[in-house]
């Protein structure tokens, strides 16, 4: 028996090294199933995406454009046109979305804060903490969207960032939701509004 273990182990080595060839290969992006009861219910799935010109901010339009109900963002620098676009469009067709924004944004003379407002998106600023860092999206209370990926230009151009796309986690989902919940709970909502934006 100890023969057959050790074979089955040199077998499964060989396989192991071509699986993390292909995952190297593919470089830009892949996919992970975790156990359910590692992570939550159901079949939990991780998309992983890295920057520069990695697909970060193709993978975040896409599931804003699926997004049905709600969205809930926390964001630090914000100055992606195609993301805050998506937002956009997700407020018309009827998602219920809503942003809180480190405090930076409020006194940019123009930002995040300024595009979101003028959509119609309840848009609140943090200025609890030295520096409100997250990038975390909610999505239909079923999605996360976090990692070191800003939403900017720079993020997806420029630099080395990372992003992960978290879906059928129920019990991280709570979570994020519940921290979404404190921040915007110590929040002040944005009330600077100009008719005229460099985001346009």
């Amino acid at each position: 028996m100890r023969r057959t273990k050790s074979a089955n182990k040199l077998t499964a080595v060989p396989w192991v090294i071509a699986l993390l060839a292909v995952i190297i290969a593919a470089g830009q992006q892949w996919s992970l199933r975790l156990p359910a009861s590692r992570v939550g219910s159901g079949s939990p799935t991780i998309q992983v995406y890295f920057s520069p010109k990695g697909g970060c901010t193709e993978a975040i339009v896409e599931e804003l454009r699926a997004a049905q109900r709600t969205v809930r963002v926390q964001a630090y620098s914000f100055t992606n046109r195609d993301i805050a676009a998506a937002l956009r469009d997700a407020k018309r067709r009827g998602v219920d979305v809503e942003i809180v924004l480190d405090k930076s944004n409020e006194t940019a003379q123009y930002s995040a804060a300024t595009f979101t407002s003028n959509a119609g998106i309840p848009t609140y600023i943090d200025d609890e903490h030295a520096i409100a860092h997250n990038k975390v999206m909610i999505i239909d209370g079923e999605t996360v969207i976090t990692g070191s990926f800003n939403f900017t230009k720079a993020a997806e151009n420029r630099n080395a960032e990372n992003l992960l796309i978290i879906k059928n986690a129920p019990d991280i989902v709570r979570q994020y939701e519940r921290n979404y919940e404190e921040h915007k709970a110590h929040s002040h909502l944005y009330r600077r509004f100009t008719p005229r934006s460099r985001w346009r």
